[in-house]
């Protein structure tokens, strides 16, 4: 007997917390909305003998557990195969971590009471949805990886591992494998993609948070020598020295987030300076606990910090929702283009606002007909005029930031302003056509582990660092 069920997320926390023995029956429990063709799939047989036309060919990391891609109604689902109750506890963590606003891949569901022909047990399926857009470590680090790449992915880990710590989660697992890249406007984010091993606590000591980046040392480490071992990282990389970096940053980002400043009263300046910090880091200062000493000394601590400072501002003015540093160069421009406007004295309106909603905002009031004029203006047109088969190179919001990139290249180049559609088409022809497909299955070679080599992204490197 098959039972198909859909599940929210408080069944699985729930679930994941009982005592229940496993059911005999197959059950499928998914999210609501995903179609219920996986019934067809062939539950009865172990994963890694599943048969090849079922699969998709995208590259995976090094893992524990037998992982493989589906398509379920057009979208791409992976399935780990894992321990019954593992799956419905690691479902759960992801589901906590989607509520917290962490960046990771999507839990939609869990299979259970799986059986071979014999009658046999087999393990349980957590079922994810495939990050579109993402990059495996080992697809980034290539051939010729330049210094600026390394410090661009060492900050995209320092920073997922602080914001996790910041809401309580101790990883105990991070490593270069379990974490996928997508481009984030020049730099790189960083997504969860395995939290078996997590626990989710109201707040983390000290020991543990010290506990889990002594851990990610370890296989940050463990993980660049493997590179090292496999001739994927250059010989002038010390992956140990490269590996260090991984506390002294994550250090330093939290002392910035967390700690105390002290001040002296007439500096009072210095208490929006700490703000303008955080916020050029990425993050919204909920609450600040000032405190003044009997000598006039006052005391600065952030208490709730929330990442997603510049992605939250440009949602809320036109609607666009991409990572940080997309945001962060997309709002640049749609502030110069508003200042622009106002000085050209076009008509605006303003954007009435609560306490929480300033705190994301540079002032109290946005200039709301200027922003989407340059959404209409500015922003779609470059977009639409990628041509259709160029859209799966790489996201539109990488694709303005690259295109605003390759304006000022070619103004340096011409000694004077080139016009944005003059840069789109140039872009287009000489920089775009040349990516390679992010979007797209990339096909796997022999390598048993899913690893794969893209020339392309070398590719791609060379003609970032030349540029």
């Amino acid at each position: 007997m098959v039972v198909v069920e859909p599940s929210t997320h408080h069944e699985y926390s729930d679930l994941r917390h009982n005592d229940q023995m496993p059911s005999d029956e197959l059950q499928i429990r998914l999210e609501a909305g995903i179609p219920g063709d996986m019934l067809d799939f062939p539950w009865e047989l172990p994963l890694m003998h599943w048969p090849q036309e079922l699969l998709i060919p995208l590259p995976r990391g090094i893992s524990r557990h037998v992982v493989r891609f589906v398509d379920v109604g057009g979208t791409v689902m992976a399935l780990k195969e894992i321990n019954e109750e593992l799956a419905q506890r690691e479902y759960g963590l992801l589901r906590d971590l989607e509520e917290l606003d962490i960046p990771a891949v999507h839990g939609v569901g869990v299979v259970t009471g799986r059986r071979d022909a014999r009658g046999e047990p087999l393990p349980g399926m957590l079922v994810t949805e495939h990050l579109t857009w993402s990059i495996p470590y080992r697809t980034v680090y290539t051939r010729v990886l330049s210094p600026q790449t390394v410090d661009r992915l060492l900050d995209a880990l320092v920073l997922l591992l602080a914001r996790l710590h910041l809401v309580g989660f101790a990883w105990y697992d991070c490593s270069l494998s379990n974490v996928l890249f997508r481009r984030d406007a020049g730099a790189f984010a960083a997504y969860l993609v395995d939290a078996e091993t997590g626990e989710l606590h109201p707040r983390l000591t000290d020991g543990q948070r010290n506990y889990d980046l002594e851990l990610a040392h370890l296989n940050i480490a463990g993980g660049l020598m493997d590179l090292v071992a496999g001739g994927r990282l250059g010989a002038e990389f010390d992956p140990i020295a490269i590996a260090d970096e991984i506390p002294k940053r994550y250090e330093r980002l939290w002392e910035e987030l967390t700690e105390a400043e002290h001040v002296d009263g007439a500096q009072r300046w210095r208490i929006a300076r700490r703000v303008d910090r955080l916020n050029n880091l990425g993050f919204d200062v909920a609450e600040l606990d000032l405190r003044r000493t009997p000598d006039g000394v006052v005391r600065i601590q952030p208490k709730v910090v929330d990442a997603g400072y510049h992605s939250r501002r440009l949602l809320r003015l036109v609607g666009l929702d991409v990572g940080e540093n997309q945001a962060r160069r997309l709002l640049n421009d749609l502030d110069q283009y508003c200042a622009a406007a106002r000085a050209e004295g076009m008509p605006t309106a303003t954007l009435a606002t609560d306490a929480r909603t300033r705190r994301s905002e540079k002032s109290p009031r946005e200039d709301v007909i200027a922003a989407h004029r340059w959404l209409s203006d500015v922003y779609e047109p470059v977009i639409s005029a990628v041509p259709s088969h160029l859209r799966t190179k790489l996201q539109d919001a990488e694709v303005f930031h690259e295109v605003l990139e390759h304006r000022w290249y070619m103004s340096e180049a011409a000694g004077q302003d080139v016009g944005l559609p003059e840069a789109v088409d140039d872009y287009v022809n000489t920089v775009l056509r040349k990516k390679p497909d992010e979007a797209t299955l990339f096909p796997m070679t022999g390598d048993d582990t899913g690893m794969l080599e893209l020339d392309a992204l070398g590719l791609l490197e060379r003609s970032e660092d030349d540029q």
